[in-house]
């Protein structure tokens, strides 16, 4: 089965940091095949025949740990769930200069459709939707410092998700099915 794992916290702000050669390394000594890794944010591509996500989880976290010398918290998606969640961003939804669009990936244990309720968020300014796995947002840039959604960043319910952007969640589903 061919997963993509979201570690999440990594190479930000100059701390956690992760190579993503040596990272490589790691995933592959873990047993894990046909391994990229894909920018600097901590997304790792991989194949492995363990049915057991996860079992697979810790494997990883503690290669992860034991490599590099701090725990790290990681997501896995296999193709399907990754199909679906990119699926869900509307074509014209773009991160670029005039836009800003993110997948905020859930845990399991706030994936739900109520998290919605527990986001601060404009709807007359941003464009917030849930989706199985993952809530999807698109606000203007000229608005995107103003967003209220920033203020979960360090809550407990901002540790039980990790962000990429749409291109970048696009991406990583495009290398995926290469």
């Amino acid at each position: 089965m061919t997963y993509v794992a979201l570690l999440r916290g990594i190479n930000v702000g100059g701390s956690n940091k992760v190579d993503m050669r040596s990272l490589k390394v790691v995933f592959e000594a873990a047993g894990m095949t046909s391994v990229k890794t894909y920018i600097n944010s901590g997304n790792v591509i991989f194949s492995t025949d363990t049915p057991d996500r996860a079992r697979l989880a810790g494997v990883l976290q503690g290669a992860i740990e034991e490599r590099f010398g701090f725990a790290v918290s990681l997501l896995l998606r296999d193709i399907d769930q990754l199909r679906e969640e990119v699926h869900a961003l509307p074509d014209d939804w773009t991160n670029d200069q005039t836009t800003k669009c993110d997948v905020l990936f859930l845990w399991d244990e706030v994936d739900r459709p109520s998290i919605l309720d527990r986001l601060d968020f404009d709807p007359e300014m941003e464009d917030v939707r849930y989706v199985p796995g993952a809530v999807i947002r698109r606000v203007d840039r000229k608005n995107a410092a103003r967003s209220r959604l920033l203020r979960i960043v360090g809550t407990p319910l901002y540790q039980q998700m990790t962000i990429r952007n749409c291109n970048t969640a696009r991406r990583l589903l495009q290398l995926m099915v290469e």
